[in-house]
Formats: structure tokens, C-alpha cells, sequence
């Protein structure tokens, strides 16, 4: 290191991810001899590496490796290595986006309030770096005990003597459990249950004995698919006595005050499938203003029936949404309101909050009111349906409503379309996976759900309509549960960038980029073999969408603000915004109670780790039933395309079914393969052989695992290679991985988990 010298980028950035602790800008300047002009040109150097996410800076204005954990964090402690060394993993970590965890090593000493940290454990520890990959840790705080019960597969393997072994259904979950026949409990071989871990502390860690709590259902059932994710993510399923009695109480609302718009021919548009109907749609054109519209979004009047802090509104919270399964949906609501008073059902008056709105002939929203009104449905219809009617097939019902219904919500829908275009709205094309179940409650097939303009031109009334309640609570001056989605992470930009650049397309240079910057790639490859591979990689460099009452706009849809208004029948936040806009407008009884004004910043915490979960159970039994549906075909070959590549393998999808699964990096052949990070590749040093992002293969599926969802893929030969383009010098990011023969490592079943946004 060169005394009295501006370091090199290269320089500066070794220099940062090695030192054991997260540095200052002086201690760098004194590191390298640096003074006068030269700190200014090291500050510039520091927030060019900070702002390009290569590290990351604390409010102390010290910098760190953004991957380097912090001085006190929360550890999960996940085993006993061959020495009795307790070792941790931190709490929130994803393997397949982080890579394998450092190694954390649990520093011995006098146990905390009599009671030693044990595997299972949480703890809130100090870290102190050894190395670039391992740490050792202290224990401040025992935070929590190892689980009090784990849900699992329940087997009795020959040659255990009646000891039977349930194996945990959350991946995560390494260790399995013996369960001894006095503690079985009535457990049969194929059952998924629950057990409970059967702590014997003494020695630093947790027996591997358990018993058998609770039956969930047998593993051959299909049903048992959805009854696993429910129980693993902690899903409410039964509503408490008094919400249901305060749901079965409920009455037709009066007309009242309500706007009447009976004779208004709004209609339901949705899925063949479709149980409850919660938004109503109409357009008309403006007469005042030549190719302007006038736009009326009807939306159930939840608020009416589920009054605040009654039992009803209680267990919705809770729930925070509907999850929804291939063979069941657990609801926010009961059904006596869902399927009933606050369902839109043709024919019938129904209370609703409804959203006035007009647009110019440029797709704006110039002006809006909102209304509690009655409607009467005028039909149910069908995304299909409506399609059809619109490129000159309607059915009977349908034909008479073609002048005053469909033409005109078809011709606001152009003009809203072509609004969404000019603002660079992100358009990522992502094909949705539709699953078929049989009379058995099996999958029977397994598809693309269609998407047709029908269903385009409910989105876009449903953006007006929650563009427009976010704005006219802004106008009242009331508190607004946004729906924010944030500029994507500088560090993520710069990966997308880099793996952009090898396919040899480029993005603008810089930190941040516009919804439109990402659209114009995604023309450039649209009529590509790459186009689907550079869509998922960009739904990954996103940030996630959470419910705030900080507005920070919507990227994705390149709006200044956004609220969900749309939907109170099955999300929380909808049914907030209700009341908040009912307070606002004075609008008549069930408006937001003074005392929650001020819980906004909590109900968006909540409320978004309530869709967390939901999108999780929803990901877990969709990937079950695949696997459920795979497993008849374990020795078969596909076709496939790679999707991630990890240190520790790659992960591919097939193309007629979408399953997905994990290549283990052991199945690849004997020799070490480097992790190239930024052309998002596998190198073998001895051959030169690549495995890659989006090359095609044909795959062997190896193993399906029901209870965890997991799939095994070994490959049979390279169908066609994604052709990259080299790294500019001083940007590639490999790492040596090192192989073993194949004898000297014992199976894995992991998987990638899906991500949605």
C-alpha cells in the first residue's frame, strides 16, 4: 500500500472489505498517507463506491463490505460442529441471494440467567470479524428458545428398532428428529405433524428427540398440501365465535344518504372462478371535454359491516389478507359477507364507496369525487367473455350492453393505456403459472394463464381509482396508508447492469434509473431467445412493495403516489383507506377513529408482514403441489433453462410445467468451478465449461420432495448456451468453488424459492 497516495478504486475497496471493522474516512486518509486535496479526492471516491452499493455507509459515516454483518446483530443458532463448537447463522438470511452463510462461531462463556444458548436458539450477539468469511460471536441477550414446536414429515425407517424420524418441512430446518414410540401420539408413516423438541440442555445443545403434539393429515392426502403451508406460516383459519356471529348479524344497508346509481349500468368483470365480486366499472365520455372520460369504480362498502375495534375488525387485522390456494382460500372476511352483503352479485342492491372520476383525451386524472352510494349490478361477467364481445363474439347476455357498456369501458381503456405508456410504467412481461386441479383435488395439468385486454382494462380502473383516493386524502390533509414500491438498490442496479452488458445490451450509467430505462432493454429483447431470462432478472433487481404512511411513489407503475383502494373485501389496507377517505368526506358512520390516525406507521408494518406471509403459504403450496404432481415422473427428462446460479449450484425451470428445482454443483463433475458473479456463471478451471443464466439444458429430475416442495435435477446435456460478452477488467467477481467427488458428499434437496413482487 502505497504511503501518500490516492488509492486506486480497487485499492480502496480491498482495502474497506478486509479491515475487521467498518472504517471512517479518516481512518483511510491516515491508512494511506493522505492530505490536503487529496481527502477531497478520497471523499468523491467514497461516494462513488457507496453510491454504486459496492460499500455501504452508517450514520457514524464509517464504511463497511455491504455484505459484512453488523457489530450487533441477531443469530440464529444453527448447529454443533464435530469439535462441540456451537455455531449461528444471522437471522434474516437468504441463501439463495446471499450465498452460504459465514461461519459464526459461538465464543464459550458463563451462560446468561442460568440457562446456556442451545441449537434453535436466538440471540442477540456482538460479532467480531476473523477473516473475511468467519466471525466469532459473543452473546449479549438470549432472545428466544428453540422452537416450541416444528411442523414435519413423519417416518419410521427400518432398522431404527420402532424409533420413528420426522424431518421438518421448512428447508432451513437441518436437523431431524427421533420420535420414540411412547411419544408418538398416533402417528402413522406418511403423516405430516407436529412435534414438539424435547430440550435437554447441559452440553450447548438441543437433543434430537421430540414428540408428536398433533396430527395435520397424511402426506398422501392432496388436501394436506395447503393444511402444511397454513400451519407452517401461521395462517388464521377459524374465526373467532363472536366475529362470526357479528358477520351472520349483518343486514342490507340502507339507501340513506347514499348516492343512488341503481340505474346505472355498472358491471363485475373477473375470473370464470370467482366466488365474491368486490369493484363494478362504467365509462362514459365526457361530454365537456372531446375525448375525455368519465370513469365510475364502484368498491364493496366493507367499511359498513366491519366497524372498527369490533371482533369482526379484530380477527380481519390479524388476518390482514386472504391467501389463496390451488384448492381453497383461507378469507380475510366470512363468507356471509364476502360471498354475500359485500359482494356486488347482479341484480341486487349493494352498498358501495364509488370513485368519480374524469380523465382528459391524454389518459389524466383531472378531477375526482367520492360517493357512498347503492348500485345494482347490472351482470357478472367474465374476463373471456368480454374479450370475445370485443373482437366481435358476444353471447346473448352480453349483446345488449355492447353500445352502453363494453365499447365505452374499451374506449377509456385506450385512452388509460396509452397514459400508462407515455409515463414509462415498468412493463415486464412474466408469464403467470395457472394449475388445474382433478375430481382427486391433484394437479391434472398445469399451465399459462391467459392474459387477455379484458383483464388489462380492469388494472388500469383499479390504478385510476387507488391513484385517486391517494389523492384526495392528500387534499384533505389525512393520513395516507400508501402503497410504496422504491427506486431498486444502487447495488442491485449495478449487478443488472453488468449482466446486462454481457448479453451486450446496455442501461444508462448511474445509480438510479427511470421505469423507462428498463423498458426500452426490455423492447431491445423482446423479440430475443433472451427476452424471458432479462424479464426475470429485472423482477429481481426490484425493490419489494410495502404499505407505508411515508410516500415514496411507485416505481413499477411510475406514479407519484399510490394507494390500494380497491379491494377491502380481501386486504386490510383497502379497508383503511375507506375509512380514512369516509372521515374525510364525511361520509356517515364507519369512518377511521380518531385513535388510529397516529398508528398508520404500524398498521403498514403489519399489514405488509401479514402479505409476506401470505405470499409465502401461497409459494409454499403451489410449490408442493408441483412437486406432488412431479414426483410420478423422477427418472424422466425435461427441458429446462437456468434461472440463478449460487456458489452452490444452479437453479432451472422447466418449460412445459414451470417446476423448478436445484442442479447441485456436487452433480456437475469433478473439478472447481468458479462463481463468475457479474456474467452470472459456473467456470470449470480444468475444462473451461460454463453453465450459465438462461442456457437451456435437458435435465433428469433426480428426487421430489412433497413435504419440503423440493427438486432434484441432475443435467443430461446442454440444449443451447446464452452467448456473454467478457467484463470490462477490474469488474468481474469470481469466487473459487471448490468440488468434491460426488462419494464424499451426502445428498441435498434444496430448492429456489420463487420470488414475486
Amino acid at each position: 500500500m502505497a504511503k501518500g497516495k490516492v488509492p486506486t478504486r480497487d485499492e480502496l475497496l480491498a482495502f474497506i472489505k478486509e479491515s475487521a471493522t467498518p472504517v471512517g474516512k479518516r481512518e483511510i486518509a491516515r491508512a494511506f498517507g493522505l492530505k490536503g486535496d487529496q481527502r477531497i479526492e478520497l471523499k468523491e471516491l467514497l461516494r462513488d463506491l457507496r453510491d454504486s452499493g459496492d460499500i455501504a455507509a452508517d450514520r457514524a459515516k464509517t464504511f463497511k463490505d455491504p455484505k459484512a454483518l453488523t457489530d450487533i446483530t441477531v443469530l440464529e443458532i444453527v448447529r454443533v460442529d464435530d469439535d462441540g463448537h456451537l455455531l449461528a447463522a444471522p437471522r434474516r438470511h437468504d441463501e439463495e441471494k446471499d450465498g452460504p452463510p459465514p461461519r459464526i462461531e459461538i465464543v464459550p462463556q458463563a451462560s446468561r440467567g442460568g440457562v446456556a444458548p442451545a441449537v434453535g436458539d436466538r440471540v442477540l450477539a456482538s460479532l467480531k470479524r476473523r477473516g473475511k468469511t468467519a466471525y466469532e460471536a459473543r452473546v449479549i441477550r438470549l432472545l428466544g428458545s428453540a422452537p416450541r414446536k416444528v411442523l414435519g414429515l413423519y417416518e419410521e425407517p427400518d432398522g431404527r428398532n420402532g424409533i420413528g424420524l420426522v424431518t421438518p418441512t421448512d428447508r432451513k430446518l437441518k436437523a431431524s428428529f427421533d420420535i420414540r414410540p411412547a411419544d408418538k401420539n398416533g402417528a402413522e408413516p406418511g403423516d405430516i405433524v407436529w412435534v414438539e423438541p424435547q430440550s435437554e440442555r447441559g452440553g450447548g445443545a438441543l437433543a434430537r428427540r421430540a414428540r408428536v403434539i398433533e396430527r395435520v393429515g397424511a402426506m398422501s392426502d392432496p388436501r394436506t398440501v395447503s393444511l402444511i403451508s397454513i400451519a407452517a406460516n401461521d395462517i388464521p383459519v377459524e374465526f373467532p365465535a363472536a366475529a362470526l356471529e357479528e358477520a351472520e348479524r349483518a343486514r342490507a344497508a340502507p339507501l340513506g344518504q347514499r348516492l343512488d346509481l341503481r340505474d346505472t349500468p355498472l358491471v363485475t368483470i373477473d375470473g370464470e372462478d370467482a366466488r365474491d365480486f368486490d369493484d363494478a366499472v362504467f365509462a362514459e365520455p365526457d361530454p365537456d371535454h372531446p375525448g375525455g372520460w368519465r370513469i365510475l369504480v364502484a368498491i364493496a362498502d366493507v367499511a359498513w359491516y366491519v366497524r372498527p375495534d369490533k371482533p369482526l375488525d379484530r380477527a380481519a387485522y390479524r388476518r390482514g389478507t386472504s391467501v389463496y390456494f390451488p384448492d381453497r382460500v383461507v378469507p380475510m372476511l366470512p363468507e356471509a359477507l364476502s360471498n354475500h352483503w359485500c359482494s356486488l352479485v347482479p341484480q341486487q342492491d349493494r352498498p358501495v364507496l364509488a370513485a368519480e372520476m374524469w380523465i382528459d383525451s391524454a389518459g389524466q386524472l383531472k378531477r375526482h369525487r367520492f360517493h357512498r352510494a347503492m348500485i345494482r349490478s347490472a351482470a357478472r361477467l367474465t374476463y373471456t367473455r368480454v374479450q370475445h364481445a370485443q373482437d366481435g363474439m358476444p353471447d346473448a347476455e352480453i349483446a345488449p350492453l355492447m353500445g352502453p357498456v363494453i365499447r365505452p369501458l374499451y374506449g377509456a381503456y385506450k385512452v388509460l393505456l396509452a397514459a400508462r405508456e407515455k409515463r414509462g410504467a415498468l412493463d415486464l412481461d412474466l408469464p403467470e403459472r395457472k394449475v388445474t386441479l382433478g375430481e382427486d383435488g391433484r394437479i391434472a395439468e398445469i399451465g399459462v394463464r391467459e392474459r387477455l385486454d379484458s383483464h388489462k382494462l380492469i388494472e388500469e380502473f383499479m390504478v385510476l381509482a387507488n391513484v385517486a383516493a391517494a389523492q384526495a386524502l392528500e387534499q384533505r390533509h389525512t393520513a395516507c396508508l400508501y402503497r410504496v414500491h422504491d427506486n431498486p438498490d444502487a447495488a442491485k442496479i449495478e449487478g443488472l447492469r453488468e449482466f446486462l452488458g454481457t448479453l451486450g445490451v446496455g442501461l444508462p450509467a448511474g445509480p438510479r434509473v427511470r421505469p423507462a430505462d428498463l423498458n426500452r432493454v426490455l423492447h431491445q429483447v423482446a423479440d430475443k431467445p433472451v427476452a424471458r431470462l432479462v424479464n426475470e432478472t429485472m423482477l429481481r433487481s426490484q425493490s419489494q412493495a410495502v404499505y407505508s404512511p411515508d410516500n415514496l411513489g411507485h416505481f413499477g407503475l411510475a406514479l407519484p403516489r399510490y394507494a390500494h383502494f380497491t379491494s377491502p373485501i380481501r386486504r386490510f389496507p383497502d379497508l383503511i383507506v375507506h375509512r380514512a377517505l369516509i372521515a374525510a368526506y364525511g361520509l356517515g358512520e364507519g369512518g377511521l377513529p380518531d385513535a388510529d390516525k397516529g398508528r398508520f406507521a404500524e398498521f403498514g408494518e403489519h399489514l405488509s408482514m401479514c402479505e409476506r406471509r401470505a405470499v409465502a403459504a401461497e409459494r409454499g403450496a403451489m410449490d408442493r403441489y408441483v412437486a406432488a404432481f412431479m414426483a410420478a415422473h423422477v427418472g424422466a427428462t425435461f427441458p429446462g433453462r437456468v434461472t440463478s446460479v449460487t456458489r452452490f449450484g444452479l437453479f432451472a425451470e422447466l418449460d412445459a410445467t414451470g417446476a423448478d428445482g436445484l442442479i447441485p454443483i456436487r452433480s456437475l463433475g469433478q473439478e472447481f468451478f468458479r462463481h463468475d458473479e457479474g456474467r452470472q456463471m459456473l467456470v470449470g478451471e480444468r475444462t473451461g465449461e460454463t453453465f450459465g443464466l438462461g442456457d437451456r439444458l435437458r435435465l433428469k429430475l433426480v428426487d421430489a420432495d412433497i413435504a419440503t416442495g423440493g427438486l432434484l435435477f441432475e443435467i443430461v446435456d446442454v440444449i443451447e448456451r446464452v452467448e456473454r460478452q467478457a467484463l470490462p477488467r477490474g469488474r468481474r467477481h469470481d469466487r473459487r468453488t471448490p468440488r468434491r467427488p460426488v462419494a464424499q458428499r451426502g445428498p441435498r434437496k434444496d430448492k429456489r424459492s420463487r420470488r414475486r413482487r
